[in-house]
């Protein structure tokens, strides 16, 4: 009795199609940050910004003031992972559909601070002031001095943040949906303050 061996013979184009199936959300990340320069950003003020060991540096300049780093393209829905740690008073943050002129910035900050004072929140800057904050249980999940994960998600009117895989907060607001501009780090005013960012990544929506 002779057994008979079914092959299946496919085309490289049936192979082309699964591995774009497969890896559908594999290139949608971009990088905002290329580990040598700023290239892409803008800052804004007198405060330092600078890169070393593939990061990027913010960190309080003579003038204690309030400086940012901004991208030079907008961006409106998407979403952002990127890592920060703080050192020294670590208050700083990362602005969504922001604008900058000189040092006053229009827009909304992802607040990144010191131990309980509400990392994750969103707060409106020359406008509402805190829109929301995190429950209270969750303010133990920033990592002071150490590296933490922030993930901000923005369709629309909605604003979802998570920290160190942690659901922060989630907001629906007409005000955030009319608004236009890139991402910003900001540098609180104040002295004494250092921040490392690195591995920052947006995928467009």
């Amino acid at each position: 009795m002779k057994i008979l061996e079914n092959k299946l013979s496919f085309s490289p184009i049936f192979y082309g199609l699964i591995f774009s199936i497969l890896c559908s959300g594999c290139a949608l990340n971009k990088s905002l940050f290329n580990g040598k320069d700023l290239s892409g950003w803008k800052a804004y003020g007198t405060e330092k910004w600078y890169v070393e060991n593939d990061q990027i540096i913010c960190e309080s300049g003579s003038d204690a003031q309030y400086g940012y780093l901004g991208t030079q393209k907008n961006y409106k829905d998407f979403i952002l992972e990127l890592e920060f740690k703080q050192e020294a008073d670590g208050n700083s943050g990362v602005f969504i559909r922001s604008k900058v002129d000189g040092v006053k910035v229009s827009g909304w900050q992802v607040e990144v601070a010191p131990p309980g004072q509400h990392s994750g929140g969103i707060y409106e800057s020359y406008g509402r002031g805190w829109l929301i904050i995190p429950e209270p249980d969750k303010e133990k999940t920033l990592k002071m001095g150490e590296w933490n994960t922030m993930k901000i998600k923005v369709v629309g009117s909605e604003v979802t943040t998570w920290l160190n895989g942690t659901k922060m907060v989630q907001i629906k607001d007409d005000k955030i949906g009319k608004g236009e501009g890139g991402i910003a780090l900001q540098i609180h005013d104040g002295g004494g303050i250092k921040v490392r960012w690195r591995n920052l990544f947006i995928r467009e929506l």
